[in-house]
């Protein structure tokens, strides 16, 4: 793989373009975090863990089979978990502004957990309170903390249309519910899970990954469990 084929490095994935158009998605080993604690929801690296991004790859795998069989569409060509990479159809993420940068994160929630415990704690009854797969939208903004937008904000900024606003919505809770269902059969429970979406010619799909990278699983002892632990769960050490 050439360096100069890179048009892009995240925290957790290198992005390069394909001869045929596509795009490699190739997984890193890297964990996000804050002050030496793994969190798949920080913006910041802390270090490496050993296969890391291989477990990634497989759940996405893993999950994105789920999603073809409910018909959800994803920008998924094939991928090849020995290496690590995923070649996906070019898409254009959700909610890039006029200079092509940033983007939008789509959270579903199960139940009150981390920020959303923090910004309504007076408000929340207990933990176990029902959120009936409530979706936030974040700005990918690593910055400003990945900041909340709402939908008329969305519409009138021109980030998203109101067709896509509302699809791209429904396929989030779609898709939180087929996860939290498959987890659910595992005796685990989903707490919250974050998506992205882009168009595939005018198409709402998803795009990027699904795994314990980008979601809070807890076993029925309460305990969130690992990004390793749930990949264990799934499929097998």
């Amino acid at each position: 793989m050439n360096a100069n084929e890179k048009i892009y490095s995240g925290k957790t994935k290198d992005i390069y373009a394909l001869p045929n158009g596509n795009i490699l998605l190739a997984f890193k080993d890297d964990v996000t975090g804050a002050d030496g604690v793994i969190d798949p929801g920080a913006n910041t690296v802390i270090g490496k863990v050993e296969g890391k991004g291989r477990k990634s790859l497989a759940m996405t795998d893993y999950f994105f089979k789920g999603l073809r069989a409910a018909n959800i569409p994803t920008h998924l060509v094939q991928l090849d978990i020995e290496q690590g990479t995923m070649e996906v159809r070019r898409a254009e993420p959700l909610g890039k502004d006029v200079n092509g940068a940033g983007g939008l994160e789509f959270v579903c929630r199960t139940r009150p957990w981390g920020s959303f415990v923090r910004r309504y704690k007076q408000y929340i009854r207990d933990t176990e309170q029902k959120l009936d797969y409530l979706v936030e939208i974040t700005l990918k903004d690593d910055e400003r903390g990945d900041p909340l937008i709402n939908d008329d904000t969305l519409v009138a900024l021109g980030l998203l249309s109101p067709s896509h606003l509302q699809q791209a919505k429904d396929i989030t809770r779609n898709v939180c519910r087929i996860v939290e269902t498959d987890l659910r059969g595992k005796g685990l429970t989903l707490i919250d899970m974050k998506i992205e979406l882009g168009l595939v010619d005018d198409e709402v799909v998803v795009i990027d990954e699904i795994s314990a990278d980008a979601m809070r699983v807890m076993d029925d002892t309460g305990t969130v469990l690992a990004h390793g632990t749930v990949y264990e769960k799934l499929i097998g050490a």
